[in-house]
Parts: C-alpha cells; structure tokens; sequence
C-alpha cells in the first residue's frame, strides 16, 4: 500500500482530504491561522512541512490516533521559490542557525507521548526542527520521529533529534521516499530540453 502515495491523484486527493480537514477544523474554532490544534490527549502530533509530503502523514497520524496537533512554522517563511529555499536552509544548516518559531506548543508538559514530522533538507532534519526541539523540553517523553525524504535516506536527522532532546525515549519512526521538488525541475527542464517549437 505504500506506492500508493506515490500515484499523483492519490496523493493529490489526500493532501486535499489533509489540508480541507485541518483548514475546517481551524476556521471552526475561530482560530484561523492558529498552529496548534488541542483535543485534550495525551499525545501530540507536530509536524513542518513545505511542500505538504509531510503534512499528509501528519493529518493521518492525528486521524488515527486522536493526538493533538501542532504545525511547526518559522517565524519569518522559508521562500516560495524552492531554491532560494535550498540556500536558505543549507547557510541555516552550515551556520548552526535555528530561526526563531512562530508559535510554541502552549503546554509541552500535557503530553506523554510526541510524534514528530519533517522532511529531510541536506541530508539532515531542517533548521526549524532544531529550533523546535531547542525550544521545548521533551525530558521524559517518548520521541517518534516521522520522516519524508526525496531520496536520499534518513541523513544525519536521528543524531540532531537525539543531540536536541538527549532526555527523551527516542523510538524508531516511520520513513518514506516522497516526490521531491528539485526531481520535478530537473525532469522538466530536461523535457523542455527536447521540446522543439518553431
């Protein structure tokens, strides 16, 4: 079932399920644009995502389990274009910046249990995600990291999760081969390429 993600009307339809979902759930509360999402549970799915790979296994994580929810965002966002993006996130990373949060999770201390969501950004967990676990004290939870990557594996993110939260019970999580953008460009420009117009 998982190449399923990968048929393009599948994933379109539930990044649209995702985001409608999460959308209403917000606008009904008055919230708007508010990050966190509260039930009352004990575990707490938060999550950053860009291109919404990531956000699609957050909202099925949060329907399964009836967690709470929680979207990670920068402060200041990341650039629509995607590789200004890259850049970004490469100085980010080479730098050892953590750009400040928009939001933190109003009560960390109400959960038990964390999943935690990001894609892989130059073979590591994004700066944000730093800044994230920097940001909250997760001492005594159980850490389960959920992961979307464009090929290149897990990267170095399972060292960042457990250097920034040395004190919580980092479980093995779930990892999975997502499209990716740069894939995407490249294949078409190199279509155009080919593409001959008189």
């Amino acid at each position: 079932m998982v190449t399923s993600f990968h048929d393009p009307a599948r994933r379109a339809v539930m990044a649209a399920f995702a985001t409608l979902s999460l959308s209403s759930a917000e606008a009904a509360s008055g919230q708007g644009d508010a990050a966190e999402r509260r039930t009352g549970a004990r575990t707490l799915v938060a999550y950053f995502s860009r291109s919404g790979n990531t956000r699609v296994v957050a909202g099925l994580i949060q329907r399964g389990r009836g967690t709470d929810l929680f979207e990670i965002r920068p402060a200041t966002p990341y650039p629509e274009d995607y590789l200004e993006t890259v850049e970004q996130a490469r100085k980010e990373r080479d730098s050892g910046h953590e750009p400040a949060l928009q939001a933190k999770v109003s009560s960390m201390a109400d959960y038990d249990t964390v999943f935690l969501g990001f894609p892989i950004w130059g073979e590591t967990a994004p700066p944000v995600i730093r800044a994230f676990l920097s940001a909250h004290d997760l001492s005594g939870k159980t850490l389960i990291p959920f992961v979307t990557h464009g090929g290149y594996g897990l990267g170095n993110s399972q060292t960042v999760l457990a250097s920034h939260a040395p004190k919580a019970r980092l479980l093995k999580g779930f990892v999975m081969e997502m499209d990716q953008e740069r894939r995407t460009m490249e294949r078409v420009t190199n279509w155009l390429k080919g593409v001959a117009v008189k």
